[in-house]
């Protein structure tokens, strides 16, 4: 992992559990798998935990830790370090993707729930007038129709979470039937119709080539005059420049977390639109959310170190579609 994540993301109690259940040094990082000290380190090694910046584990790097049996990535997505050669050589593999998708969801129901009370709005007329006005009639959260793109590991907790409100659920995925909808408290429709009836539209689908602009032109204008957009997945399944029309009108309102480049250059509109909300990826795990994505590595650590399968593993079969 990078050199600088160990400090962030492991505290002492779990640094001792983690020496605890294995032979680790707590001083040795490794994000260049060609270094004398990661080699020497790797010819010895059955079980790597990853986190963010883990070089790739491709057929040289393994040609090097012939006792590698498995791998324990104390954050979201593998598809950055694990190759096929992993898969082929039969390493197992696990996932804090879990643990990494609940503060996306808090992140994402906050935002539904303030985009309906138009609180960026409402907020930043009352600081400019001194003084409240009236909202008008359809501000509110009752009855309101929020669209969950992608049944993902994210937009399940988001359902899970958006439950208890007074919300019509919308929910659309290829791969889920009408039946596992409405047990995750949706209704399953097709995209075209989640744009068209939802006040809020919330993406959580992955980075894949058929996602790319998944949310086109096309179903921005379908969306409600007065709609918010909420992305937290990645940029490449919006087409920005066509949100940026629809929010210069007025018509839409935007939630952006992610957006593309994931940081944008100094002179783009949306930094200046008052309808559009941006922020600098922040809705998956920061500070001490990065302590729970080390307590689950610890916790398949653990259960390797009994015989026992992984409680989270990450499969080569349904890796194509996860982002």
């Amino acid at each position: 992992m990078d050199r600088t994540m160990p400090a962030r993301l492991i505290d002492p109690a779990t640094m001792a559990r983690l020496t605890a259940l294995a032979d680790l040094d707590p001083t040795l990082v490794v994000d260049d798998f060609t270094t004398p000290e990661a080699t020497a380190a790797l010819a010895r090694t059955e079980v790597i935990i990853s986190c963010w910046g883990c070089p790739p584990l491709d057929a040289t790097t393994l040609a090097a830790a012939p006792a590698l049996r498995a791998v324990i990535h104390a954050a979201g997505s593998v598809k950055h370090h694990i190759t096929d050669a992993c898969w082929d050589r039969g390493i197992t593999v696990s996932s804090a993707a879990w643990a990494n998708a609940l503060p996306v969801a808090e992140y994402t129901v906050a935002a539904v729930l303030l985009a309906n009370k138009r609180i960026l709005q409402l907020g930043a007329d009352y600081r400019r007038a001194r003084t409240p006005r009236t909202p008008g009639d359809n501000i509110g959260n009752y009855r309101k129709t929020v669209g969950i793109v992608g049944a993902s590991r994210i937009g399940r907790r988001v359902l899970e979470l958006l439950r208890p409100y007074d919300l019509e659920l919308l929910l659309h995925d290829p791969y889920i039937t009408a039946d596992e909808a409405t047990a995750l408290g949706a209704r399953a429709v097709p995209l075209d119709e989640l744009c068209s009836a939802s006040d809020v539209v919330s993406i959580h689908a992955p980075e894949l080539p058929e996602t790319h602009h998944l949310i086109d032109a096309r179903r921005l204008a379908l969306m409600p005059d007065g709609a918010t957009l909420v992305n937290t997945a990645r940029g490449s399944l919006l087409d920005q420049n066509a949100l940026i029309h629809e929010a210069r009108t007025g018509r839409l309102h935007a939630v952006l977390d992610v957006t593309t480049p994931d940081v944008l250059p100094p002179d783009s509109p949306l930094y200046d639109l008052p309808n559009v909300l941006l922020t600098p990826h922040i809705a998956g795990s920061l500070g001490t959310e990065l302590h729970r994505m080390a307590t689950a590595a610890a916790d398949e650590l653990a259960r390797y170190t009994e015989g026992l399968p992984f409680a989270h593993p990450v499969l080569p079969e349904g890796i194509h579609r996860t982002a």
